[in-house]
């Protein structure tokens, strides 16, 4: 009866079952597993060891100090962390430069106007635009077209596609420009350019901090990339590199106020992402307690 079951239970183990049709040539599913574990093993081993060497020894005070992290790092471990994690390392390096920067330099009296690396590079630029006019308002109308599209782009995601969290990402984004714009009024710059096409319309003021036309364009084109509308939302990247280096050249934003835009951008768009996921899961939940208790009624 052994033998029976045997022989009908080997070939089962010998070779693996056809896929698509196609047999596999003798090879085997045991055999596969032992070349996945066979790769994995040394992985895992060293992954081991790095645990053991700081999770060894005792709980005791003593014990926690002579066994703290940095005291097991090898010369292979800073090499391997170099070459694996060169970009945390890189950061590294810019906190020491920007640190002996920051308690050197000189820094701006009150009775200046602000310092801006933007103004620097762009003053080629502000000097084209200040001699002429006509070319200043052509693109001033350019660019409100440009925040005309991309508020039509995201208003239409929920109106017309049912998508609120571009909607939703501008909404927390300007609210809180509101709130920083008028808690941190900067001083708009000597040299600024205006015109009356230029967004808003009218010559009105605004914030300087931060750039609610970057932070918009961020947000159209990250939701354009989440629905694989590549080349529509790289136009729309470009577009919003041309846009920056025209507000720095009509010094209508200071540099800081386009970093933060795209930060904005970038952290609202996620941010509204959390609260549509948590918007969904609060409603699942919802619906299970009111199934629960229709069944208790029930």
């Amino acid at each position: 009866m052994s033998d029976a079951v045997t022989k009908t239970v080997a070939p089962l183990r010998r070779k693996s079952n056809p896929i698509n049709g196609k047999h596999t040539n003798g090879v085997t599913i045991d055999g596969i597993l032992d070349d996945h574990n066979r790769q994995i093993g040394p992985i895992n081993s060293q992954m081991e060891d790095i645990a053991q060497k700081t999770d060894d020894g005792g709980g005791g005070e003593g014990e926690w100090t002579s066994k703290a992290s940095f005291m097991t790092w090898t010369m292979h471990d800073i090499i391997y962390v170099a070459r694996h994690h060169w970009i945390p390392c890189l950061f590294a390096a810019g906190v020491m430069f920007f640190t002996v920067v920051e308690y050197t330099f000189q820094m701006t009296p009150a009775s200046s106007q602000p310092f801006d690396l933007g103004f620097v590079a762009t003053r080629y630029l502000h000097s084209i635009l200040a001699s002429s006019p006509n070319l200043n308002t052509v693109l001033a109308a350019l660019n409100t077209i440009l925040v005309g599209m991309q508020t039509t782009y995201i208003g239409c995601t929920w109106a017309v596609e049912g998508r609120p969290r571009a909607t939703i990402a501008a909404l927390f984004m300007f609210t809180c420009r509101g709130i920083l714009g008028y808690s941190t009024q900067l001083p708009r710059p000597q040299e600024f350019l205006g015109s009356g096409v230029d967004y808003p319309v009218g010559n009105v003021s605004f914030f300087l901090f931060y750039s609610g036309h970057v932070a918009g364009s961020m947000i159209a084109s990250l939701d354009m990339k989440r629905m694989q509308r590549f080349r529509l939302a790289m136009v729309f990247d470009i577009l919003n590199v041309l846009q920056s280096i025209r507000l720095l050249g009509t010094r209508g934003h200071y540099t800081i106020d386009i970093a933060v835009g795209v930060g904005a951008g970038i952290l609202f768009d996620s941010l509204a992402g959390k609260y549509e996921e948590m918007s969904k899961r609060h409603l699942r939940n919802t619906r299970c307690s009111l199934i629960s208790k229709d069944s208790l009624v029930t």
